[in-house]
């Protein structure tokens, strides 16, 4: 299951503008996902991140600029193929299939992607090995706790290794020590499968342990990017978002 990827190629938006009627949930956004690397994006309710996650996964088109793969304009692709072009993403809520197993959850996308059933389940057994939950494989996903939950929703979206994984919200609701558990496994994905990583995320002490490069939203815009250093020491970013926490963090 764990290989690295050799491939030059990105993940961007350009320019993005996306308006919903006369509000701008984007303006002029431009960011870059590149291959094994994780990338984080914060900001406030309301800043635009889900809406930014959703144009570079096909669920919602740009109003304007463009959103490229390997320089490719996909911009106009709907959702499952941009996902066999090899952009994977999770969802806030976990959107598993509660009436299958752990293993069929997984299996079910590898078929989507056009894999055999064999194949598919020969790759969500490796990939729950890997991620050191192999018993899961055959509990109900009805029933489980809520950050096995999430690492199946992981899981699922890594099925047959895409080049990007995005995830929106992953941590939500966990603890100090699941959220640490969480940062390790991202960690692994980028560093051990190559895999560019997208972190959406409202725990910014988390997006700021496991990320090469922040971008900052405010109100559908980029105010700031850089790395850790740089997001900590920016005035603009402190007030805007962190506070008392940029202290801590």
């Amino acid at each position: 299951m764990a290989r690295r990827k050799e491939t030059g190629s990105s993940l961007a938006a350009s320019g993005v503008t996306v308006a919903f009627g006369g509000f701008k949930a984007l303006t002029d956004v431009t960011l870059t996902i590149t291959p094994g690397a994780v990338h984080g994006l914060i900001g406030p309710n309301g800043a635009g991140k889900t809406t930014m996650v959703n144009t570079l996964t096909g669920f919602q088109a740009p109003t304007t600029g463009t959103v490229t793969l390997g320089g490719r304009n996909v911009g106009t692709l709907p959702p499952h193929q941009l996902r066999r072009a090899g952009v994977a993403r999770t969802f806030q809520a976990g959107r598993l299939f509660t009436g299958l197993d752990v293993l069929d959850n997984l299996a079910v996308t590898g078929v989507g992607l056009g894999y055999t059933r064999a194949a598919s389940e020969a790759e969500a057994q490796r990939l729950l090995s890997w991620m050191g939950v192999p018993h899961l494989a055959q509990q109900p996903a009805a029933g489980l706790p809520y950050t096995d939950e999430r690492r199946v929703g992981i899981a699922r979206a890594l099925m047959f290794s895409p080049d990007f994984l995005l995830l929106d919200e992953p941590a939500a609701g966990m603890s100090e020590a699941e959220a640490s558990d969480l940062a390790a496994l991202i960690k692994r994905v980028a560093d051990e499968l190559g895999i560019g990583v997208l972190l959406i995320e409202h725990n910014v002490g988390l997006v700021l342990e496991v990320s090469h490069h922040v971008y900052v939203l405010d109100a559908g815009q980029v105010i700031e990017e850089g790395d850790r250093a740089l997001i900590l020491s920016s005035q603009k970013v402190r007030d805007a978002y962190l506070g008392a926490d940029s202290e801590a963090a």
